[in-house]
């Protein structure tokens, strides 16, 4: 037998709400100028890696902060961990079919993604938004520039045509909604922190002062 199990086809076709604009955003790709679509799926594939440099700049930069910013600062990649493991689980409940699957001639910067690599919510725009939203809450210069770099993610993978609007609609909320919970939960770590200021690893840590 070849046929795929019915536990794995998807479960729900997106099209029907946003289709149209997904088709539209990514005409409107078919027809830009060459750089620009280079320049775009170039950080839909890599930005993610600036959020991972924020996060360690946020780190960097709590070391002269409080406990409690740092007891953030620490948890800021905790914090998007867990949100993509949530992500990952609705996924897996939602069972979205890509666009590019969906729509026949959709029009892809990069290859569509394989059967199975579910669609809703966008994966990329979730660990974008938690990392925006815990930086934000760690210190807010660089939460302006996660919060910039997020939106541009998000637009991006409508662009590439990975995703619909809604996907990255319902990712950056969902990163927002749960990563101010979580991180303002990490403060209970403050104790923590403070004895740690005090003993081997004070360098990393510092003080406020």
């Amino acid at each position: 037998m070849t046929g795929i199990h019915p536990g794995f086809r998807p479960l729900f076709d997106g099209s029907g709400i946003d289709g149209g604009l997904y088709t539209d955003i990514t005409r409107d790709a078919q027809r830009a100028p060459w750089l620009l679509n280079d320049t775009v799926a170039t950080w839909s594939a890599f930005g993610l890696a600036l959020f991972a440099a924020l996060m360690l700049t946020g780190w960097w930069r709590a070391r002269r902060s409080d406990s409690p910013m740092m007891a953030r600062a620490l948890a800021t990649p905790l914090v998007v961990a867990v949100v993509y493991g949530v992500d990952v689980v609705l996924k897996s409940l939602v069972r979205e079919e890509r666009p590019c699957r969906s729509l026949p001639g959709s029009f892809t910067l990069e290859a569509c993604p394989a059967p199975h690599d579910w669609s809703f919510p966008s994966n990329h725009a979730v660990i974008a938004f938690a990392a925006a939203t815990a930086l934000w809450l760690v210190d807010r210069r660089l939460g302006a520039v996660a919060v910039t770099a997020a939106v541009a993610m998000a637009a991006s993978r409508v662009w590439v045509g990975v995703h619909y609007p809604h996907d990255v609609a319902a990712g950056a909320l969902m990163g927002i909604a749960l990563a101010v919970p979580l991180t303002v939960g990490a403060t209970r770590a403050t104790p923590w922190v403070e004895r740690a200021r005090e003993g081997r690893l004070r360098p990393f840590l510092l003080t406020a002062a």
